[in-house]
């Protein structure tokens, strides 16, 4: 079934320059291999689209169940130069929230 990223995680994001930076975190220590799966990085690209006009990188932070993604080029030079509302990129972790993933019953159950 599909569920919404934030059934599962929470977010924080920032920047960097030009580039954004946003940290999922699993609830729960099960369901990290499920974001693992599920959260990668060319679905991160897919899911912010034109706004994010670099590469994505992921890195894995098993003992904190949490991903890590580098998003370069999206915040439109970066918070001294961007005409952005949102030129740090605060915003982005709340909004990959909404980003649907594919999960069994199974790993839902307590």
């Amino acid at each position: 079934m599909k569920i919404p990223l934030a059934r599962l995680a929470h977010t924080r994001s920032g920047d960097k320059g030009d580039t954004a930076n946003i940290g999922v975190i699993a609830f729960q220590e099960r369901h990290y291999p499920v974001l693992v799966r599920e959260v990668t990085a060319e679905r991160v690209r897919e899911f912010f689209g034109p706004l994010c006009k670099g590469k994505v990188e992921r890195f894995e932070l098993p003992n904190l169940g949490a991903l890590n993604f580098l998003l370069h080029e999206s915040l439109g030079g970066g918070g001294t130069v961007s005409l952005r509302v949102d030129a740090q990129g605060k915003t982005l972790g709340a909004a990959l929230l909404r980003l649907e993933i594919e999960v069994h019953e199974r790993e839902l159950a307590d």
